[in-house]
């Protein structure tokens, strides 16, 4: 089942993008095969064996909402590309319903398709495939183009987003003058060329070296703060998926495992599958005050005395495990977890020692 595993609170407002019970199997016996699966509860395994097919997505369902980074990770093979692909029917789900703005993409026809892609959904590829006989200009504006958009038009808005995503005095370049890390910056330009209202980002900075990887991850943080995009965002890296998502969704054998934010996912695995990956992930700046403080009235059964808690640090129930250690480091007394003035829980120092280690 491909539900969230442990809910979440999700964002406010409806969902921009809502995928509903999508299957997706490769073959020309696919139908069958979805038939024998839901009768059957065939494996992955059984399914090529009995009917030559590959299941690629199975029984998935997610929301995501209005200016959320949601990330979907996985091993290679796990179905997160082919899902992605679904959001704008680059590929045909065997079964399922996708929404997009409450508009069913199944339900349109070619026309109506290309004018979802072109106006309300960008894509980032992990290549870019850049025209190598265009200049970073021209290629940022080949989407408008395409479009019909006038070259003045055109030109002014490619200028707009080469400054957004500083490529500032590269606008003459061709691409094979710029390094790996620019080369994505042209390729996130171009999709944000038409101020789309939703970004599918396709591991678009794995194949970089870790710093370019990193810095690129710090810009589009940024972007994304100023814009407001509605992001869907597919990567292999379980610490991207930490840094970026509001939200993240693991991947298995075309399975979601798990739905949750980067503290549930780090705090609350699952199943071992998750439990492995989040093993080596540091919580300190992923585990907060309100998940592992304890109430004043839980310490005071235990034996503590919140006598004196007015001189005690203090910090709010969001500060991270890092707040709270720095706060602890040079005093004997719990930190105070304080909400609206008053003290609604207490974090000690035994405490802090196993959240570090993972026991909260």
């Amino acid at each position: 089942m491909t539900t969230d595993s442990k809910p979440s609170p999700s964002p406010a407002g409806d969902p921009v993008i809502q995928v509903r019970d999508v299957w997706k199997i490769f073959g020309d016996r696919a139908d069958e095969a979805l038939t024998a699966i839901k009768q059957s509860n065939l494996s992955k395994a059984d399914v090529l064996e009995q009917f030559e097919a590959v299941v690629g997505v199975r029984e998935v369902s997610f929301d995501v909402h209005e200016s959320e980074i949601f990330c979907i990770m996985g091993l290679s093979g796990s179905g997160k590309s082919t899902l992605v692909r679904h959001i704008n029917r680059l590929i045909e789900p065997t079964h399922g319903e996708i929404r997009v703005g409450g508009v069913d993409v199944g339900g349109l026809n070619a026309s109506e398709l290309r004018l979802l892609r072109a106006d309300r959904i960008g894509m980032v590829f992990q290549n870019m495939a850049l025209l190598p006989h265009r200049t970073v200009r021209d290629n940022i504006a080949f989407a408008l183009e395409l479009r019909n958009v006038d070259a003045f038009t055109r030109m002014q808005l490619a200028d707009k987003v080469i400054e957004t995503v500083s490529l500032q005095g590269y606008g003459d370049r061709m691409p094979a003058e710029l390094s790996g890390g620019m080369q994505q910056r042209v390729g996130l330009a171009r999709a944000l060329a038409a101020d789309p209202e939703i970004l599918l980002m396709d591991e678009p900075f794995s194949a970089l070296d870790p710093l370019i990887r990193r810095g690129l991850q710090d810009e589009f943080l940024e972007l994304s703060k100023v814009m407001g995009k509605t992001t869907l965002f597919i990567t292999h890296y379980l610490d991207e998926a930490i840094r970026m998502g509001s939200r993240i969704a693991i991947m298995k054998d075309g399975v979601i495992v798990q739905i949750g934010t980067p503290e549930e996912i780090v705090t609350q695995p699952a199943d071992d599958y998750v439990a492995d990956f989040v093993q080596g992930i540091s919580r300190l700046k992923l585990v907060f005050a309100h998940t592992v403080m304890v109430s004043p009235d839980a310490y005071t059964q235990g034996g503590g005395s919140v006598a004196g808690s007015d001189s005690w640090p203090s910090a709010s129930t969001e500060a991270d495990l890092d707040t709270l250690i720095g706060l602890s480091v040079n005093c004997e007394t719990p930190v105070a977890i304080v909400d609206d003035g008053k003290m609604v829980g207490l974090v000690t120092k035994d405490i802090l020692l196993r959240s570090v280690q993972g026991e909260n």
